[in-house]
């Protein structure tokens, strides 16, 4: 039987034309299915040709952007406040490989050039030994097989009543194991029991973490994680006496001081059928009643390609292998004048660092951008379940290890939805009229699932110039086996049997500013009282309080900044060249995020840390920098897997090894939001970060914005169903039409 080697949310592999040149509407389209084919097919002919390579594994083919500059050239955006738009210079398409010699598992990167619609290689550059680009969709579905065939697994198994064809893991990239070369490519794996084909797999875990050579496609060594005993004075000890790695050449389960555990085998399961037969008495809700999404004269907003229009915005919209959702070139429609926004917004980085200090739990902190790619795991959405209404999909494609191009259909969604009163006012007095103005706001959101957990991105954009993002959490908690009565310190026992560690969800979202031009800065804002005491004559009653700003200058020092809550402190990425008519501010958005500023609990110098510098501080700011290989995009670096230390390419490094200034220059922001996820089994956390116009606008640009008569609309009870008191009447006079 041939192992299936695509996740179940790839909708097919492209068969793919010749090496040609596709249709490109916007310098910034990533790479079609028939580009990614043509330029794998590139690399192959010249390493056969001209390099001692004979096979190749691919693990990245992706559009190489032009620079920044000439992007905004062609679209005729200006770079300057009140300038016109740069000369146009000649834009060249490229793209960016990187891929492994399948044979000695040597690792390369190379740039292809599109030149008179042929693709040629214009660089090969073998990485520094040790450097691991992203492990791959078919690699952690090949960790799986080769953990299910292993004979060491099957009898480890079997000792706690599992049989093979039971066994299931889970690939994880190995985070931190020095015991091992760096140059071996490594992943981990967490096992499970599953008894039928569909059910809930991580309420059977097992005791054991097996480690895999995914080049050689062996396992390695097992870890057998110890145990937590409860103590004669209430306090936890753990079966060992320290936390560190043990040896390999010890024997790794008489190491740990414990008998094996039985793996539990209580079903909890997510899927109705399933759960009508663990549960005779299972039903659904029948009291739900329908609820649709009708827009009987089509949507708002205009696709051309991927470029979209909507209520003043303008943007373009890309499929990323490693970011998911890039939204590029934000501008807004300002009563005639094109005041360009926010030249790129993406999640670059995020990581998950647990909390179980016991080895080798404490080597479970995932990178799911910079380790998988969380674009490579985007969910095909469904028309009236992920999204309602009128909606508009959009697809994307990656490259599989043969250099075939992956197709993931209905990847983006893109819908208009109400959200609620966007402003509102009644004049109290007698014969006073009143005005109610509904909210439309436009969503560009994604689903990536990466093992137990989903992420659900959600971009908004509002009529009143706001944009957030919403970042949601669901999928099912990532679980350790647990002994009968253990205690479990750093983690909730949801079931029992099922240990779920303390962890958090720390995400680096890249802010790359273009608002009314290239040359932006920061302002940093704290709300503090005045000095001069009561019954003083500057604050006689006690009570003022102000604002005190202050721009970053310098990228060394003020590059990163931590959030205070005492203070209230707040950021406005600004355009001191553009000022407000009334206000005398610079033109700025304020970026609000007071909600999802949460420290790394970790230690500073933690292997996690040391990775994750971005996970320090709140904000960074740094110059951008753009070179052969395009701008400064990920803050943990460009090869993630197996990092012990700091990357050089890494925001830490960019701030605390730059000089210069970061006061009206060409800058990119980083913000640091996450949460801390206490698990308990009913728990799914969501969080989110908001920018808002600061100065930006001469008024609120929603003011003209319809008021709402929706006929369709209807009161939910009678006319005097609430408790005798009258409600809204059916044509809406009361408070829309007025």
């Amino acid at each position: 039987m041939v192992t299936p080697t695509h996740p179940s949310t790839a909708s097919t592999v492209h068969a793919s034309t010749a090496n040609k040149l596709a249709s490109v509407d916007h310098p910034l389209d990533p790479l079609t299915p028939d580009e990614i084919k043509a330029v794998t097919l590139t690399i192959r002919k010249y390493t056969v040709e001209h390099t001692e390579i004979r096979a190749v594994k691919f693990i990245t083919c992706i559009l190489l952007p032009p620079p920044k500059r000439a992007v905004l050239a062609a679209l005729g955006i200006p770079v300057t406040s009140g300038g016109k738009p740069e000369a146009l210079t000649k834009i060249i398409r490229k793209a960016e490989s990187d891929f492994f010699d399948a044979v000695n598992g040597t690792a390369y990167n190379t740039v292809v050039v599109l030149i008179d619609g042929e693709w040629k290689v214009e660089s090969l550059e073998r990485l520094p030994e040790g450097t691991q680009p992203n492990i791959t969709v078919d690699e952690l579905i090949q960790c799986e097989v080769i953990v299910q065939n292993d004979s060491r697994v099957q009898a480890l198994a079997k000792e706690v009543g599992i049989e093979p064809h039971q066994i299931f893991a889970d690939g994880w990239v190995i985070g931190w194991d020095d015991r091992f070369p760096k140059e071996r490519r490594l992943a981990q794996a967490f096992v499970f029991a599953r008894f039928s084909r569909h059910e809930n797999l991580y309420a059977h875990p097992l005791d054991f973490v097996p480690v895999i050579d995914t080049i050689a496609r062996k396992i390695i060594h097992i870890d057998f994680p110890p145990a937590w005993r409860k103590q004669a004075d209430g306090s936890v000890k753990l079966s060992l006496p320290t936390t560190q790695p043990q040896p390999l050449s010890d024997d790794a389960f008489e190491g740990t001081n414990r008998p094996r555990i039985q793996p539990p085998l209580m079903h909890h399961d997510f899927l109705p059928d399933l759960m009508k037969e663990a549960d005779p008495n299972y039903k659904e809700r029948n009291d739900v009643k329908p609820l649709h999404v009708i827009q009987p004269e089509g949507v708002s907003f205009k696709m051309h390609g991927n470029v979209l229009e909507w209520q003043k915005w303008k943007m373009h919209i890309a499929y990323s292998f490693r970011e998911g959702v890039v939204l590029s070139t934000i501008t807004y429609n300002d009563d005639g004048e094109i005041r360009p926004v926010f030249y790129r917004l993406s999640i670059a980085e995020m990581v998950v660092p647990y909390g179980s200090p016991e080895y080798p739990h404490s080597r479970k902190f995932a990178f799911d951008s910079g380790e998988y790619g969380m674009g490579i795991m985007a969910n095909e959405l469904s028309l009236g379940c992920d999204c309602l209404g009128k909606i508009h999909y959009m697809s994307g494609a990656f490259v599989d290890n043969s250099g075939a191009a992956v197709i993931l259909k209905n990847v983006i969604c893109v819908h208009e939805e109400d959200a609620g009163v966007l402003w509102k006012h009644s004049d109290y007095r007698p014969g006073g009229r009143s005005r109610t103005v509904r909210s439309r706001r436009l969503v560009v959101s994604m689903v990536c699932t990466l093992a137990n957990y989903e992420y659900i991105w959600n971009y908004y954009f509002y009529q009143d110039g706001n944009i957030e993002l919403e970042i949601r959490l669901t999928g099912i908690l990532q679980v350790y086996v647990t002994g009968s009565d253990e205690p479990i310190p750093h983690g909730t026992t949801v079931a029992p049997g099922v240990n779920a560690h303390f962890h958090q969800h720390i995400f680096s979202l890249r802010v790359d500013p273009m608002l009314d031009g290239l040359q932006n800065s920061v302002i940093e804002s704290e709300i503090v009282g005045v000095d001069a005491p009561t019954g003083s004559k500057e604050n006689f009653a006690g009570n003022a309080f102000v604002v005190k700003d202050r721009v970053l200058k310098s990228q060394a020092e003020d590059g990163a900044r931590d959030f205070d809550w005492a203070s209230e402190r707040r950021w406005r990425i600004a355009n001191l060249n553009k000022t407000h008519y009334s206000s005398g501010k610079p033109s700025s958005y304020t970026i609000m995020m007071k909600g999802g500023a949460v420290p790394l609990l970790a230690k500073k110098d933690s292997w996690v840390a040391r990775r994750a510098s971005f996970a320090h501080k709140q904000l960074w700011v740094v110059r951008d920098k753009e070179g052969p290989k395009g701008s400064r995009l990920y803050p943990s670096g460009r090869y993630v897997p197996q990092t012990r230390e700091e990357p050089e390419d890494s925001v830490g490094k960019w701030v605390n090894g730059g000089s210069g200034n970061i006061e009206n220059e060409d800058i990119v922001l980083f913000l640091t939001l996450g949460t801390t996820h206490i698990p308990r089994p009913e728990d799914w956390p969501h969080i989110n970060v908001l920018f808002k116009p600061s100065s930006f606008f001469a008024k609120n640009p929603s003011m003209d914005v319809p008021g709402t008569n929706d006929l369709q609309s209807q009161p939910a009870f009678d006319a005097h169903g609430s408790g005798g008191l009258p409600t809204n009447e059916l044509n809406g006079t009361a408070c829309c039409a007025n």
